[in-house]
């Protein structure tokens, strides 16, 4: 038995040697080391023999079975990483050019977003923020918008709860900043607005808009109307034309919205400006009354406008693109050209 065991350990050894994969090292495991192999049935064997026997068998097969798992244990590591190197040889082909390394871009809503603050800026105003979830009074009350306008209905409004919802225009930031700041006050408030339009080329449910506010004495609309003139002319070029159309808005009196020359078609009319040879920017108008005393201004001593713009329409007009969806999808084609 003592032969036997021996020879084993030779036999082994030079198989688990020259095995050449990791599945050949299997069976050598099995073989071997396995339920049915010459070792565990000579370890079964063991309760046959004399006790003096017993020992040295017993001894014997311990070392051969340790040595077994320790040069199996040797080999697969071997195998292993002459298999991790084939396998690279085979991924990687070292004669092949490098592959381009692509850095990332700005969004083009925010390169878009950047322009306008940075316009706005260098006109004197200042950037204020404020909530995306906003209270009732904030998003209508205060902005002298009254309970039964049709902006508060809930197929018009993403409501949290009776009171909370999320904001459908950044005018809330002025009443935030009029609160707690004495004119003059000149401030854009950029962010997200939430409102429920029916999604299509020009409309969606979440879109980013900038606010304007100034205020001080002896405001006027020829202010507003220059105010976003130069704007436009700034950002879209000296081609741009801006029109104003009587409307009527809660907060502001006298109210207009005012449109740019849709320069996607030349003013022909296409499916971004709805063939009319217009895009809708949004409304503007001289801050109303009850506005300025809701937050503590005497309308009697100070004056102002207020404006907002929808910075994906502007985008749309910057770039030629005729459908706003395009900069939600995420399609890496469309946004590298940015």
């Amino acid at each position: 038995m003592e032969e036997t065991l021996r020879n084993l350990s030779h036999e082994a050894e030079r198989e688990i040697l020259e095995a050449s994969d990791l599945n050949a090292l299997e069976g050598l495991r099995v073989k071997y080391l396995g339920r049915k192999s010459s070792l565990i049935e000579i370890l079964h064997q063991l309760g046959t023999l004399p006790l003096d026997k017993r020992r040295i068998i017993g001894k014997l097969a311990n070392e051969v079975k340790e040595k077994f798992t320790k040069q199996l244990q040797e080999r697969r590591i071997i195998l292993e990483k002459k298999q991790e190197e084939e396998r690279l040889k085979e991924a990687i082909d070292i004669t092949l050019p490098g592959k381009k390394i692509f850095l990332g871009k700005r969004h083009p809503l925010t390169q878009v977003l950047d322009e306008i603050v940075e316009i706005f800026l260098g006109m004197g105003f200042s950037v204020a923020e404020g909530p995306d979830i906003e209270t009732e009074y904030y998003n209508f009350e205060a902005l002298n918008t009254p309970k039964d306008h049709p902006a508060r209905d809930e197929q018009d409004t993403f409501y949290i709860t009776d009171e909370i919802l999320l904001r459908t225009q950044t005018s809330p930031v002025q009443i935030r900043v009029m609160e707690r700041q004495k004119p003059p006050v000149r401030i854009i408030a950029p962010g997200r607005c939430y409102r429920r339009d029916a999604i299509d080329a020009s409309h969606l449910p979440m879109f980013h808009q900038v606010e304007g506010l100034y205020v001080d004495k002896n405001v006027t609309f020829a202010d507003l109307k220059a105010t976003l003139i130069a704007f436009a002319r700034a950002i879209l070029g000296e081609e741009v034309r801006v029109r104003f159309r009587p409307h009527f808005f809660p907060f502001t009196e006298p109210s207009a919205e005012y449109d740019f020359s849709c320069i996607i078609c030349g003013g022909k009319g296409c499916r971004s400006c709805q063939n009319t040879g217009w895009m809708e920017i949004s409304g503007a108008g001289m801050v109303h009354p009850q506005v300025f005393r809701n937050v503590g201004y005497d309308p009697e001593e100070v004056s102002g406008f207020a404006f907002g713009m929808g910075v994906e329409r502007i985008a749309m007009l910057k770039f030629g693109i005729d459908d706003i969806r395009l900069f939600y999808e995420n399609d890496l084609r469309f946004l590298a050209q940015f």
